[in-house]
């Protein structure tokens, strides 16, 4: 009496006679003795792993946690179901002790800013190590590096205190700027007054400059005669006032006594 066993497309089957490997086959109808036989079914299409939690030291003995994905696929499947007792076990070990050298080498900072390059020396790192078990990584990603509870807070704090420094720096030169913008002002203003009363004194001076000018200028235009008439009008204003004694030399009154306005004004002081 025969069986029947369809293996789908991307697997294969394996045929074991009373518990010992005999054959593979391939996808299809295949037939095999079902009280002698069994035929076990292996996936080869690419299959992803996620592998989370796992806590790594960095070169600094900082602790961090990853998580990773990866995508496999089986190569040989014999070997993976006969040769390990868990291939997927063994691979992901695998993984974690390559990954766990890498990440040793580096400094948090290091690690937390490549995990790119983190990916490609774990891809090389495990190359076809992967063949023993039969199976072969296709792909690995670091999802995440985080560093633990403690050194977490302990980087808050500092970008924190970073944040607090910068900000105190930004104020102190904000506050210098402004009293030196202040400062300039204010020199400004004082040179600029300087200014204005340095040219208002000059224009004054000028002003007054030009009024002596002016008037030595009509000093200068004018003859003997208009001297004689102003002193005559002085004589005059004081012909007319209470006080009317004066003290002249004997030339200046003989001088004076020609002028016939003079001489009568004279005369009429005399006669007060």
């Amino acid at each position: 009496m025969f069986g029947l066993k369809i293996v789908r497309q991307n697997h294969v089957g394996l045929v074991e006679t009373l518990g010992k490997y005999r054959r593979e086959v391939s996808a299809g109808l295949n037939i095999y003795i079902p009280l002698f036989q069994k035929i076990r079914i292996v996936d080869l299409a690419m299959i992803p792993l996620s592998l989370k939690g796992y806590s790594v030291i960095t070169k600094d003995n900082a602790e961090v946690e990853t998580n990773i994905t990866l995508n496999y696929h089986i190569t040989d499947a014999r070997k993976f179901q006969y040769e390990n007792s868990n291939s997927v076990e063994s691979m992901i070990q695998l993984v974690r002790g390559h990954l766990r050298d890498i990440i040793g080498k580096l400094d948090l900072n290091e690690a937390l800013g490549s995990t790119s390059k983190i990916n490609a020396d774990l891809a090389n790192a495990i190359g076809d190590l992967t063949d023993t078990y039969g199976t072969k990584v296709d792909r690995v990603n670091i999802d995440e590096l985080k560093p633990s509870a403690s050194i977490t807070e302990s980087m808050e704090k500092q970008i924190r205190a970073d944040r607090e420094k910068t900000a105190a720096i930004a104020k102190a030169n904000g506050d210098a700027r402004s009293i030196e913008i202040e400062t300039k002002a204010r020199n400004e203003a004082t040179v600029s007054t300087a200014k204005a009363e340095a040219e208002a004194t000059i224009a004054r001076a000028d002003a007054k400059a030009y009024e002596i000018k002016k008037l030595n200028d009509t000093l200068a235009a004018v003859d003997n005669k208009y001297f004689t008439a102003q002193q005559i009008q002085a004589f005059a204003a004081l012909a007319n006032s209470p006080a009317n004694t004066v003290v002249m030399d004997k030339d200046s009154i003989g001088k004076y006594a020609d002028i016939p306005v003079t001489a009568k004004v004279m005369n009429q002081m005399i006669n007060k």
